[in-house]
């Protein structure tokens, strides 16, 4: 049995405390930098404390402006690609893995298991291998600045393929019996016993796979020529133009703040039940 100790629990909670400091600290001079003006911010010391423009920065950045370095595009559609782009990656790949680790599992047909690890083997191949073919065919197919064009090239996942393959895997046999002894098919099956079974799994595969959206850059800085398909991150590179004396940092790190705010709350939201996905044995 470990014997709790006082003085190991305060040591406990300074580190965590410490910890949070070193990582809260560059958001708080973020947030101080999108409370002043561009021009305070370049004069040495930077304030450290919050100035009197944090409403029109983010103002300015939430709605656009007219004039400034770098790109002038609203925030507010940015984020609403960065939404778009982020909810179908995350909805198809969670529906495509579905259904094809159900057809492996459950289906006989030939060549099943060269099917399985011909997409388990996918996952040896980095995007930056296959990302120049993809380039090509989106560009052929006219999809480039389009939603189709960030998002049906991301949309196919053999990790969460092979997770849901694993898990349907453990589900008892006389479950599947039972449901052949009340006339159900194959359909009926997997929306009435897999995908219940399966909500704490699809829980924690929606934050990974949205934050994994919401964060995409390389791909929608090939796939995004237009303004007005910008994701958030790709808008937040294009802001940066030149020189510390051109860009306007306050603008840059209101915009950092705001993209930020989607993928926190979708992790507050849902952490119960990120974590039961994890860490939950009772399947």
């Amino acid at each position: 049995m470990v014997e709790r100790s006082p003085s190991l629990g305060i040591l406990a909670h300074a580190v965590m405390i410490f910890g949070v400091l070193i990582v809260a600290f560059p958001l708080y001079l973020a947030f101080v930098a999108s409370s002043h003006t561009a021009q305070e911010i370049v004069q040495a010391p930077m304030p450290l404390l919050p100035g009197g423009h944090l409403w029109e920065t983010y103002k300015s950045a939430l709605f656009g402006r007219t004039v400034g370095a770098g790109s002038l595009a609203p925030v507010a559609r940015m984020m609403w690609v960065s939404l778009v782009t982020a909810l179908v990656i995350t909805f198809g790949k969670i529906a495509i893995s579905l259904l094809s680790a159900f057809a492996v599992v459950y289906f006989r047909f030939p060549f099943k298991s060269l099917c399985f690890w011909a997409i388990f083997i996918t996952l040896m191949l980095p995007v930056e291998v296959r990302i120049g073919p993809t380039y090509q065919v989106v560009s052929d197919l006219g999809m480039l600045n389009s939603y189709a064009g960030l998002t049906v090239p991301l949309i196919a996942s053999a990790t969460a393929t092979f997770l849901f393959r694993q898990f349907f895997l453990t589900v008892p046999d006389e479950l599947i019996e039972a449901a052949r002894m009340d006339g159900a098919g194959p359909m009926r099956f997997f929306w009435d016993v897999l995908v219940p079974l399966s909500k704490t799994s699809i829980a924690a595969l929606f934050v990974i796979q949205f934050i994994y959206g919401w964060n995409q850059y390389l791909w929608p800085l090939l796939a995004t020529t237009s303004e007005d398909m910008y994701p958030v991150v790709i808008g937040i590179k294009r802001m940066i133009a030149g020189g510390d004396g051109q860009n306007e940092w306050n603008i840059v790190m209101a915009t950092a703040l705001l993209a930020m705010l989607p993928p926190a709350i979708v992790v507050i939201l849902m952490q119960k039940w990120f974590v039961k996905g994890l860490v939950d044995t009772e399947k």
